[in-house]
């Protein structure tokens, strides 16, 4: 080896040391992020779609795309995709007439979130919030509140709500 061959394998090591720390992680992390559902959290608008199925079912008895881009306000090739990502998850299955139907793992999550949803509207509306203003403050808060921040909502909320007498 010669000066030249030696700085230039000096500088392969180099540029290979930065690529291993800095590029591949960013890569990799990336590369999650498209991926999406299956690979990280599932995000407040999947537990949204989610919810509104569950809620679609129970007044309906079924629920279709159709329905959930109508619930929604949002294009039906939104809807779409989203119950694509939402499959894919393994969260929703599309059944024999089109219908959207909630896993095992799809319906827990939107139960969860919608008793979330009704527990925090009633809150807010004893605290004196109008119900429009409890039903979409309530929209928003289901999904950052913490558990143990429900926890502690709820363990007071039973404290000190008034008892109906049965």
């Amino acid at each position: 080896f010669n000066a030249y061959s030696t700085s230039l394998l000096s500088l392969t090591f180099v540029v290979n040391d930065y690529l291993q720390k800095m590029v591949y992680p960013f890569k990799r992390r990336m590369m999650r992020k498209k991926v999406g559902v299956t690979l990280m959290k599932l995000q407040e608008s999947g537990e949204n779609y989610l919810e509104t199925i569950l809620i679609l079912e129970k007044r309906n008895g079924i629920a279709r795309s159709v329905d959930v881009a109508t619930e929604l306000g949002f294009s039906k090739p939104s809807v779409s995709r989203a119950v694509s990502i939402l499959k894919e998850g393994g969260y929703v299955t599309i059944g024999n007439i089109g219908q959207l139907l909630l896993t095992d793992k799809g319906r827990q999550v939107a139960q969860n979130i919608y008793d979330r949803h009704c527990f925090i509207k009633e809150c807010l509306m004893f605290l004196g919030v109008s119900p429009e203003t409890a039903e979409a403050d309530a929209c928003r808060l289901e999904h950052v509140l913490s558990e143990e921040t429900l926890t502690c909502m709820k363990a007071h909320y039973e404290k000190h709500m008034p008892k109906s007498e049965s």
